[in-house]
């Protein structure tokens, strides 16, 4: 497995607030965040982008749905948030390792998360 800095996080070499962990994904605060509730779910395999995703990781990409969802519920914003992946540097990717961002705790007419 490559190393990341989310691959340190899990495995503990670096602290992190860990709201969330399964045998698939963690999810953890966002440590710059962009809304009220800003939370990265992170799958445990490292996939560098989304489009470096292969056939046999449909599995895990549905898991990382589902979960979204769930964790979203858990920090009370599973009725109004914004779930974004950012593939690749010129979209703001910053770490290649695949993660999704779950935003919310405001309305989206209010500008201030990314569209």
């Amino acid at each position: 497995m490559s190393e990341t800095l989310f691959t340190k996080i899990m495995a503990g070499e670096i602290p992190s607030d860990i709201l969330y962990e399964d045998e698939h994904c963690i999810a953890i605060r966002d440590i710059n965040p962009q809304a009220p509730v800003h939370v990265l779910l992170i799958p445990r395999q490292v996939i560098p982008r989304l489009v470096d995703a292969q056939l046999e990781d449909q599995a895990l990409l549905g898991h990382l749905l589902q979960t979204a969802g769930k964790v979203a519920t858990q920090l009370g914003i599973g009725d109004t948030f914004r779930l974004v992946v950012n593939n690749g540097e010129g979209a703001g990717q910053t770490v290649f390792h695949l993660h999704l961002h779950i935003m919310g705790g405001q309305g989206f007419d209010e500008g201030r998360l990314a569209r």
